[in-house]
């Protein structure tokens, strides 16, 4: 493997490392109230927020563009449209999709059909065409809620995947979609009776979550109540949210961390939130400084564009003060504890549809979390093949679990006849979905465990090292090699904004070599022997890129994860991109220009064979 952002085997020479018994303490000071939560009364995240409001009607809850909307102006929104929806002939079991951006009737939207036990499910607003088509088929859904500005997605659609229902909340309607805003004039803005609600569990689908999709199409993650109320829960109680804070949100919030985490969070802790539209670097101080914000939901992309912004006297002169995600590589860490002066940075492992997930809450640089107790913990790491695609077994036919500083497959247990710990699994929509992230006979005879498609290690001390995801890594010179790891070691380059590393075909050869594409800052120019050195500075030979390409922009989902497929399949081609292409000169110790007039003569130089497709 490439070199880690940090140790892996051991704590490094003077790092402090916080008592398990300690971190433990922490972990069950944030985990454990989650136990009630299954005792007494049935919880449903609607029953939570008009409890919410019976106390804090008035208090703001989103801020937004020049407009603050309170606690109790969003849920009588919510109690309008849950009218119109019932009036619509909708109940317990139907499906919405939602396509709209971020705005704060999102979420009055979702809160509105939850009270009518109507599940909704979170579209991506750019989503156009088949990609539109599948999602509503994925879902379910049966409606759809629009807005001006995804109205003419529906055009896209083809016309046996058009839901039966179409509603454009600030649209004209017309055409396909009906318009909304007369219906909710006229519906009853009181509660919605709780009755509606009766038979309704804390393990009853409340949203549809998508999966990113970088890798295929995206699947319907089922959020129940309770993921989504402890997913609120835990991240409040984890950062000690209290009256004084002000939560900020520039995710997306089709998606979990900003359309589940912050919402959910805020409103246990009721506590405000400033929403925007999408997230903008150069508005991100003026915005904290501006609203007096002290907590941060953050995708380690949005840091890096932070940390790339040039530096400014007034960049410890603001109130953020604590913020929590996951992505954020040591450098940026650095920076943002070091150059903005954030307090506390809690860096998690996880995802929208894991039973399993880690909290780093002992703040060490890098780390994305802890397994202070293996006896308490459902998390376990194994061996991953990644030229076969398989987790190779003993002679007992049994998974290998692996040892300290190796990676290895993630993986949670769902249950086990030997009674080891276990949490449950909602899975998706699709059963099949479902079933292909299950794996069985892990350890034990009838065992099942949940399949996280992605490579951690652990060191010594129970702390955890994201490497990569399953299939991102990559083999050359007979060497595995992350390309996370190779992309933290590149980082910090003068000039570079992002880094995105892949793995490609070159033609006679095995496995793939590696391939990074960067993002410039605005004006910056690029020296390539200059990067050349950087990266041989700070890995090793198998590990250098064999390739480089310079691109206007790195190419993100809507969440802010990184794509590869595009650039996995342009290769090395001069002839398949415009961006400017580099080749390692190993011998120089510089990489050359691939243009299309000279690559074929450059690359027969080095011995490399023309780019034979991916």
């Amino acid at each position: 493997m490439a070199t880690p952002r940090e140790p892996s085997a051991g704590p490094a020479p003077g790092r402090a490392v916080t008592s398990r018994e300690a971190t433990q303490a922490e972990l069950d000071r944030i985990y454990a109230p989650l136990l009630r939560l299954r005792q007494g009364p049935p919880q449903r995240f609607p029953d939570i927020f008009e409890a919410r409001v019976a106390e804090s009607a008035d208090r703001p809850w989103v801020f937004f563009d020049e407009r603050v909307w309170t606690f109790g102006e969003i849920n009588t929104l919510a109690n309008r449209i849950a009218a119109v929806a019932q009036e619509a002939g909708l109940g317990r079991g139907d499906v919405v999709g939602l396509l709209l951006p971020n705005r704060p009737e999102y979420f009055a939207i979702w809160l509105g059909l939850g009270k009518i036990g109507v599940c909704t499910a979170l579209c991506n607003p750019l989503a156009r065409g088949a990609v539109l088509a599948h999602l509503l088929a994925a879902a379910g859904a049966t409606t759809l809620i629009c807005d001006a500005s995804t109205e003419e997605a529906l055009a896209t659609l083809p016309p046996a995947a058009r839901p039966a229902r179409i509603w454009t909340f600030d649209g004209e309607g017309g055409g396909m979609a009906t318009a909304l805003a007369p219906l909710l004039a006229q519906a009853r803005a009181a509660n919605p009776p709780a009755a509606l609600r009766d038979g309704i569990t804390i393990d009853d689908d409340f949203l549809y979550i998508f999966t990113s999709g970088t890798t295929g199409l995206p699947k319907a993650a089922r959020i129940n109540h309770l993921r989504f109320i402890a997913a609120g829960e835990t991240t409040a109680r984890a950062l000690r949210l209290d009256a004084g804070d002000v939560y900020y949100n520039v995710l997306p919030i089709f998606h979990g961390a900003g359309g589940m985490v912050v919402p959910a969070a805020s409103v246990h802790a009721g506590v405000p939130m400033v929403l925007r539209r999408k997230f903008s670097a150069s508005q991100f101080w003026p915005d904290v400084r501006r609203h007096r914000i002290t907590t941060l939901q953050y995708v380690g992309e949005i840091c890096r564009y932070l940390a790339n912004l040039p530096p400014d006297p007034r960049d410890r002169e603001h109130t953020l003060v604590k913020m929590s995600g996951a992505g954020l590589r040591a450098d940026v860490w650095r920076q943002m504890r070091e150059r903005f002066g954030v307090q506390q940075i809690i860096e998690s492992w996880g995802g929208t549809e894991m039973n399993c997930g880690t909290l780093n809450v002992d703040g060490l640089i890098g780390s994305c979390g802890r397994v202070p107790s293996r006896e308490r913990s459902v998390l376990r790491l194994i061996r991953y093949d990644d030229e076969t695609g398989r987790h190779p077994r003993n002679a007992g036919g049994r998974c290998i679990e692996v040892g300290p500083g190796e990676p290895g497959e993630a993986i949670g247990c769902i249950a086990d006849p030997a009674g080891a710990p276990a949490a449950p699994f909602e899975g998706y929509r699709s059963a099949d979905a479902t079933d292909g992230k299950i794996l069985r006979d892990v350890f034990t005879p009838g065992d099942r465990w949940f399949r996280s498609g992605d490579l951690l290690r652990m060191d010594a001390d129970g702390y955890l090292w994201f490497v990569d995801r399953v299939g991102d890594t990559f083999r050359w010179k007979s060497e595995n090699v992350s390309t996370e790891e190779v992309a933290n070691a590149l980082a910090g380059y003068p000039g570079v904004v992002l880094i995105n590393v892949y793995g490609v075909r070159v033609p006679g050869t095995e496995g793939r070599a590696g391939m990074a594409a960067l993002e410039l800052a605005g004006a910056a120019t690029f020296d390539p022997a200059a990067f050349c050195r950087h990266a041989r500075e700070r890995l090793p030979e198998f590990a250098l890129p064999l390739f480089l390409r310079l691109t206007p922009a790195t190419d993100l989902t809507a969440s802010f994860k990184l794509r590869k497929t595009e650039l996995r399949r342009a290769g090395y081609d001069p002839a398949a991109t415009s961006d400017p292409l580099f080749v390692l000169d190993e011998t120089a110790g510089r990489y050359l220009p691939l243009r299309p007039d000279t690559a074929a003569a450059t690359l027969a130089r080095l011995g490399i064979p023309p780019f034979g497709g991916d």
